[in-house]
């Protein structure tokens, strides 16, 4: 103690004179002003120094984001790059309506009201000619995810479900209290299947994305009512966009942890180092979309515990599938209420739950968290406005439908779903490890099989494929593809079919591994090279913008207007 009391009165000997020195400078620079000169020098410098620090470190993008942001937005400023882009814009908003148009045929769009109505005759007629225009058989498995059961039985079930409350509506709990009864009902079932105690509570939403919303608006909630300004939530690379969509919703800081390469696992030990005092929530999936792995929830949920940060489990993908793993006799690690510092979960109803499209999750361990997700405007002129989820009218059909599904089912119903679509999977998984050229990445431990190539670009096999009439998805950073597993693949000779269609193709590509690739392939690797990422989007949104044409194809020559748009 003594020799560090010495040396810190040698430091001070040292550095005394300096500072003298520089005291003197400044008294002697401030002679000639006046007092208010230097208090408007001070609060000029200050605010300067507080522009500069809150551009670089107070700010829901990194710097990097922005100044990479910065430098593509000014070089496609200049009038030569402008005018490639925009062409280049144009060309590619004319492709992807024309591959819309293709799958039309002679169908016209309508444009107005027909000036009489239809009957009911006459309307069907009209619907069959629009559900002709599907061209993907799904029933024999050749789609990943999107269609989980499709029983014939189970969708007139909810069909006669559905239409007893086509118009009822939960936002009027007075008026339906049918629809409430059973809402409660489902969130309640849930939370029991996710071993939830009496404080355990919910609501029921549109779909995943919703669940994830709300979960990330609670945490933000929250997180400002603790006086943390500028919020930021901790997800894996891996996670669901929705997260990222629900941090720029509500202006969250999102900063994205890496996985482990070989287990696709978010990498726990970079996330506790990214922790701060603005972090509001932790992020765990269990599986993750792209590569079916599921993260280690356990570990997440002890830092939530250390740090006190809520730890958010995303089951949309596995919600009905993890819960009944074991007793369907497969391992599954913890990932629910029974792990300590677990606060919320997201489980999707229409996915593995096979309710219709429209129906998910959001589940809290207190009703202190879930109090966050809620709007109450108790100063509107038409009364007291009160909701429980980013909708106000809500369809009670679909809770209803959603009820049926899971009564119908039960406990037992959706334990042999689970050993089917598990055993599924995994029997794919291990057949297409067999194969030369292709390997299986992550770890499948529920129902999704990801596939790459250290021999030829992957998007070749998903081309393939599609010309096979499958229809995969496709996967970045790594390349590579997957299927997910779904009840359908599940009926005889469903996982062979595919598993024989994807041996052939690959040996067919293996006969010139080094080939070009074209269509998929050359979408994906074109975006994932570009590394003005605005681009990429850019191009996306003309998609989105394609989605919604209303042109027939004698209109296509619009003067460069996409949907009456320069």
């Amino acid at each position: 103690m003594e020799d560090v009391t010495r040396i810190a009165m040698d430091v001070l000997r040292t550095v005394a004179p300096y500072v003298e020195e520089a005291r003197l400078k400044v008294n002697a620079s401030c002679e000639q002003l006046e007092g208010w000169q230097i208090i408007a020098y001070t609060f000029g410098f200050t605010l300067i120094l507080v522009s500069i620090y809150s551009y670089l470190f107070d700010h829901e993008k990194s710097l990097k984001q922005r100044a990479t942001k910065s430098f593509f937005k000014f070089v496609k400023s200049l009038p030569i790059i402008r005018t490639k882009i925009a062409a280049e814009v144009q060309k590619n908003a004319k492709q992807i309506e024309s591959g819309f148009q293709k799958g039309l045929g002679s169908l016209k769009y309508v444009h107005k009201l027909p000036s009489k109505g239809l009957t009911e005759d006459e309307v069907m007629k009209e619907l069959d000619r629009y559900h002709s225009l599907v061209k993907v058989d799904w029933t024999k498995g050749n789609v990943s995810g999107a269609i989980y059961n499709g029983e014939e039985k189970l969708t007139n079930m909810l069909v006669k479900a559905y239409g007893k409350f086509t118009w009822t509506n939960p936002l009027h709990p007075d008026l339906f209290p049918d629809i409430r009864k059973m809402e409660a009902e489902v969130v309640r079932m849930c939370c029991s299947m996710f071993n939830g105690d009496e404080n355990t509570c919910g609501t029921v939403t549109s779909g995943g994305t919703e669940s994830i919303l709300l979960a990330c608006l609670a945490y933000r909630n929250r997180a400002r009512e603790n006086g943390i300004r500028k919020p930021e939530m901790i997800v894996p690379v891996t996670a669901h966009a929705a997260f990222d969509k629900g941090a720029d919703f509500f202006g969250i800081k999102i900063i994205h942890i890496p996985m482990d390469p070989v287990t696709c696992k978010v990498n726990v030990k970079k996330m506790k180092s990214a922790i701060t005092k603005n972090t509001c929530m932790l992020v765990g999936s269990a599986p993750q979309f792209p590569h079916g792995s599921i993260d280690d929830l356990e570990s997440i949920a002890a830092l939530g515990r250390r740090y006190n940060i809520p730890v958010h489990t995303d089951c949309c993908l596995g919600g009905f599938l993890v819960p009944f793993m074991e007793k369907a006799g497969f391992k599954v690690p913890k990932v629910d209420f029974r792990v300590p510092g677990i606060t919320s979960i997201s489980a999707d109803t229409h996915k593995y739950g096979f309710a219709p499209k429209g129906s998910s999750v959001i589940l809290y361990s207190d009703n202190e968290y879930r109090q966050y997700q809620f709007f109450v405007q108790p100063d509107w002129p038409g009364g007291i406005y009160a909701s429980p989820t980013l909708a106000g009218s809500r369809a009670g059909a679909i809770v209803a439908a959603c009820w049926a599904a899971m009564m119908y089912h039960g406990e037992q119903g959706y334990i042999e779903s689970t050993k089917k679509i598990i055993t599924t999977t995994r029997y794919i998984a291990t057949e297409l490890n067999k194969i030369n050229g292709i390997h299986v990445i992550g770890e499948p431990e529920v129902s999704v099989v990801a596939l790459a190539s250290n021999e030829f670009n992957i998007f070749r096999l998903s081309d393939a494929l599609t010309e096979k009439g499958f229809s995969l998805s496709p996967l970045q950073f790594p390349s590579s593809i997957h299927m997910c597993v779904t009840l359908v693949h599940t009926r005889p000779g469903g996982a062979d079919y595919f598993i024989n269609e994807t041996k052939a193709a690959v040996a067919e590509i293996m006969k010139d591994p080094k080939a070009k690739c074209g269509g998929m392939g050359a979408i994906y690797g074109l975006s994932q090279s570009i590394p003005d990422r605005s681009m990429v989007s850019q191009i996306v949104g003309l998609f989105l913008e394609a989605c919604y044409t209303t042109k027939d194809p004698e209109d296509s020559n619009t003067n460069g207007k996409i949907n009456g748009k320069h």
